[in-house]
C-alpha cells in the first residue's frame, strides 16, 4: 500500500456512475416488478452500499476507509431501456474514495444482472466511470470539465 501517513486529512468525495441496459421487452418486465427475486432497485442500492464498505477487502492495496457518507441511487431510463446507477461516497481522510464509489456502482450493476438474469441474460453493464471527485492533493476532477 502507498504510505499516506504524511498526508493531511481532508474532506473527500467521489461520484461514480454506470448503467445496465436491457432489451425493450425485458426492461418492461423488470421495471414493472416482474422479477421473482424482489425489488431490483432496492436490493441493488443496498448491495452497492455493502460493496463500497468492502472495497479494501476486494481491491488489493486499497486502504480501508471510514466512510462518512454513502448514497447509491438506481434510476430508470425508459428511453434507453436501462437502469442508471449512481454512487456518491464521502470521507474525511488521507486518501480518496474513488474506488469505493466505483465498487458501489459495479456491485449494484452486478446485483441488477443477478436479479434479472432469469428474464434477460443479454443485459449489458456499461459506461462505468468516475464522474467527479473532490479533495486531496490532486485537486478536483469533473468529467467533461
Amino acid at each position: 500500500m502507498v504510505d499516506v501517513s504524511a498526508k493531511a486529512e481532508t474532506e473527500r468525495r467521489a461520484v461514480a456512475q454506470g448503467r445496465v441496459v436491457f432489451t425493450a421487452e425485458s426492461y418492461k418486465t423488470v421495471r414493472s416488478g416482474g422479477v421473482k427475486k424482489g425489488d431490483v432497485a432496492s436490493v441493488a442500492e443496498l448491495a452497492g452500499i455493502m460493496g463500497a464498505k468492502r472495497t479494501s477487502d476486494l481491491i488489493p492495496l486499497c486502504h480501508p476507509l471510514p466512510l462518512t457518507g454513502l448514497n447509491v441511487r438506481i434510476e430508470p431510463d425508459d428511453a434507453a431501456h436501462a437502469f442508471i446507477v449512481t454512487a456518491e461516497v464521502k470521507t474525511a481522510g488521507k486518501t480518496g474514495v474513488e474506488m469505493e464509489a466505483l465498487t458501489a456502482v459495479m456491485t449494484a450493476c452486478l446485483t441488477i444482472y443477478d436479479m434479472a438474469k432469469a428474464v434477460d441474460k443479454s443485459m449489458i453493464i456499461e459506461d462505468v466511470k468516475l464522474v467527479e471527485k473532490s479533495g486531496g492533493a490532486s485537486g478536483d476532477f469533473r468529467r467533461g470539465a
